[in-house]
């Protein structure tokens, strides 16, 4: 029997990628904002989280210690072996481990709205064609020509859940469903693109005749094709979904997740985390 209700496994590292809406300026106030909602995300629900921290200083280790009981976290320390190893690593453990069935692929720049994991978690186990489950309703569904297609909806409660192509590297499965894939999402380490690495699981969007709608979409089909051919011809297709509202959004100013007032929040929650920060330190663009 498993011990736990989810396994996560949190990639962190100290440098800042993106431009965030708060703290775009240090990782580990950032860190712990999003760490904090992680941890408020989580509810009740008990959990095992494995940490991958990539060439970060002890205070990394000590913000997890803040927020986590010491016998509920496995810490890693890596030499800076960068973002492909990492993913590679969270499979790898993730498939190796017998804490829990429940899976998630975490990354250190989200942030979360409380008490929303217990939530993902019911609706994967109600429906058998819920493989895959992403927290972040991404800017890109309206309007990127890679997510205009079909899209099959479902409403429980006051949440809606539709199916998407793809989604970034932050996500909710199982280990059983791990297993089948693994070979698919171990290319996204050889160099293949994260949205290609999906389309090959959810096969949508695979038409060759896709190419010539964009530059970028020759790209992400290309690499579709060549990294996952087999699969894209004969494997079996699986459902990825994202609720609406979104549940968390990437901390990337550009792609705040819409229907959320994620400046209210944020702002409450950042001077929890410094005393000192205003509404005039706000690098933060309105989602439509």
């Amino acid at each position: 029997m498993f011990d736990y209700d989810l396994v996560v496994a949190y990639r962190i590292y100290p440098g800042i990628s993106k431009i965030p809406p708060v703290f775009s300026e240090d990782k580990l106030k950032l860190s712990e904002i999003c760490l904090k909602s992680f941890k408020e995300s989580l509810g009740n629900l008990n959990v095992k989280l494995i940490v991958l921290m990539d060439n970060c200083p002890s205070s990394y280790q000590l913000l997890f210690e803040k927020y986590f009981a010491k016998e509920n976290l496995d810490i890693i320390s890596l030499n800076g072996i960068g973002n492909l190893a990492t993913f590679n690593l969270q499979i790898k453990l993730l498939m190796e481990q017998n804490y829990s069935n429940n899976v998630y692929f975490a990354e250190d720049d989200y942030f979360y709205l409380s008490n929303q994991f217990k939530e993902m978690i019911d609706y994967m186990d109600q429906y058998h064609d819920v493989e895959f489950v992403s927290p972040y309703d991404h800017l890109d569904y309206y309007h990127h020509p890679l997510h205009q297609h079909s899209n099959q909806t479902r409403t429980t409660n006051d949440r809606k859940w539709k199916t998407v192509n793809s989604s970034c590297l932050t996500f909710l499965t199982t280990k059983n469903i791990l297993k089948e894939v693994e070979n698919i999402l171990e290319t996204y380490a050889k160099g293949n693109y994260d949205s290609s690495m999906w389309l090959a699981i959810t096969k949508y969007q695979t038409n060759p005749l896709n190419m010539f709608k964009s530059p970028e979409m020759r790209k992400i089909i290309f690499s579709v094709w060549r990294n996952s051919w087999r699969q894209i011809l004969w494997g079996k297709r699986f459902k990825l979904w994202i609720p609406q509202p979104s549940m968390a959004t990437h901390m990337e100013n550009n792609y705040i997740a819409p229907g959320v007032k994620w400046k209210e929040i944020m702002a409450r929650e950042a001077v929890k985390i410094d005393p000192k920060w205003t509404s005039e330190d706000f690098n933060f663009i309105e989602s439509p």
